[in-house]
């Protein structure tokens, strides 16, 4: 029976010439990849600008007029992706309602020396803090 004995060294000399193998199976010539001519890019944008024949140079500016945009601008469109100040005052995250309360505060005596309070008339919120609705959450009454 015939045995195969490797050793550490044997072990990194295989890795080494499988690398080397990959790496040489991998590489290739930038001239066979990527074949250039004569032409310099000057060259090839004014053929493609100017066309060599007037069908195609027609072409291609029908094809530039069809991508135009018009002048005008389109308000309606546009307005509400626009930031501007009133957008940003009027945001979408609208104030959910807090009702005011009216509380009347009956004649009494306050202090560690009671003094006289007379009675008085407040007006303070329902809720401490402000509540804002989640955008297109509604917020009118039901």
């Amino acid at each position: 029976m015939f045995r195969l004995r490797l050793t550490n060294h044997g072990l990194k000399l295989g890795a080494y010439l499988a690398i080397a193998l990959l790496a040489s199976a991998c590489s290739t010539n930038k001239d066979e990849l990527l074949p250039h001519g004569d032409r310099t890019m000057m060259d090839v944008w004014d053929q493609g600008s100017s066309g060599s024949s007037s069908s195609s140079s027609r072409q291609l500016l029908d094809a530039r007029q069809d991508l135009r945009r018009p002048l005008e601008t389109r308000e309606t469109d546009n307005t509400m992706f626009t930031r501007t100040a009133q957008n940003e005052i009027y945001s979408q995250f609208k104030r959910l309602p807090n009702p005011d309360l009216v509380m009347y505060v009956f004649p009494h005596l306050a202090g560690s020396d009671p003094a006289p309070i007379p009675g008085y008339t407040t007006v303070f919120p329902l809720y401490q803090r402000v509540q804002y609705a989640m955008p297109g959450e509604r917020t009118e009454a039901y």
